[in-house]
């Protein structure tokens, strides 16, 4: 990378599909790019499941190795996805490792390298060939809170130069988000997934909704997004705890939620569990 930083090459960790449907409707983010059984990215994005979608682009199990050029084959994929309306997003961060920000010059030069080598700017060395992606997610959980609203900053300034720059973050449940509350604050994220999974304060649990009623609220009433929307895992087995059944989902859960005007709809891990269990087919209806 061009900068010295913390903030390593490996935790630019996923893409997000971003395909913005009516108002009146809900859409559905899922993970994909965690396993190399789960198909490639352009099959994916040809089922026409998916409204929202982040999959793990430099982490990619399986489907490529960026440090041998080996992910520039899925610039045709990213393509075909953008062709069919879906934007596609790199996510920064992730749930591993230690990752920071140390200045507002190191904001800005991550910035820079970002807009450079998946964004709308030029590099000899583009991890994901010519592909322009849409925008920047922001997954921060771990490391220091310093920092990412001047990264925000950066990155939306980038619009100015034609492109839309989008910017989104998947904080967890508990408000103020330890990490990126004060990015959010800045009021120039356009989708925020938040993760209500891995916290118990602030999840569903056997038919107890009033945890994440009360933080959804919290984040519905207080965060400047565009659209906020319900993380949740597709399996008991895809995260430690917060797994929602189906039938509790679309006739408890949704119901309590979607009244709000910032509701965007419902972002899932992942969609190597979704192919075993079929939880998107259940409840896309209901989304």
């Amino acid at each position: 990378m061009a900068f010295r930083s913390p903030f390593s090459l490996a935790l630019l960790s996923s893409l997000v599909l971003l395909l913005v449907v009516g108002s009146n409707a809900g859409g559905i983010s899922i993970n994909w790019g965690q396993n190399g059984n789960e198909g490639t990215l352009a099959e994916t994005c040809a089922t026409g499941n998916y409204d929202y979608w982040p999959d793990y682009m430099i982490n990619l199990a399986g489907h490529c190795d960026p440090f041998s050029n080996g992910c520039t084959k899925i610039s045709p994929d990213i393509e075909s996805c953008q062709a069919k309306g879906v934007k596609v997003m790199l996510s920064i961060g992730g749930g591993a490792g230690s990752y920071y920000l140390t200045s507002a010059e190191d904001a800005r030069q991550v910035a820079t390298y970002l807009w450079n080598n998946f964004l709308g700017g030029k590099s000899s060395s583009r991890p994901l060939g010519d592909a322009v992606l849409d925008g920047i997610d922001f997954d921060i959980e771990g490391g220091t809170n310093q920092h990412w609203d001047g990264l925000a900053r950066y990155l939306s300034a980038y619009s100015n130069r034609g492109k839309k720059v989008y910017l989104t973050a998947a904080p967890q449940c508990p408000f103020p988000d330890a990490w990126v509350g004060g990015a959010l604050k800045t009021g120039l994220f356009d989708y925020v997934w938040v993760q209500f999974y891995n916290n118990p304060p602030c999840q569903y649990s056997s038919g107890a909704i009033s945890n994440l009623e009360d933080s959804w609220k919290q984040w519905t009433s207080n965060i400047p997004a565009t659209k906020i929307f319900l993380g949740l895992p597709t399996a008991p087995e895809a995260a430690g705890s917060g797994f929602i059944p189906a039938a509790d989902l679309t006739s408890t859960v949704l119901p309590a939620i979607k009244g709000s005007d910032k509701y965007g709809g419902v972002m899932l891990w992942s969609k190597y569990y979704d192919d075993q269990t079929g939880y998107i087919s259940s409840i896309k209806s209901h989304v």
